[in-house]
């Protein structure tokens, strides 16, 4: 495959994947985690393996 195949796939790919993120997400901005919450107290949530028991 070349560049003229590949990029373009790849771009269009992309651009699907965004819109089916958008089509199936609850997009509320007043819910959302803070980008950097550096010293704001908030725990971030999930798991995380390097985490430090209590």
């Amino acid at each position: 495959m070349t560049r003229r195949v590949t990029a373009p796939l790849a771009i269009l790919l992309l651009a699907m994947l965004i819109v089916f993120d958008h089509a199936t997400s609850d997009l509320n901005p007043y819910k959302a985690p803070p980008i950097f919450a550096l010293g704001s107290g908030v725990e971030a949530s999930g798991g995380f393996c390097g985490a430090m028991p209590r």
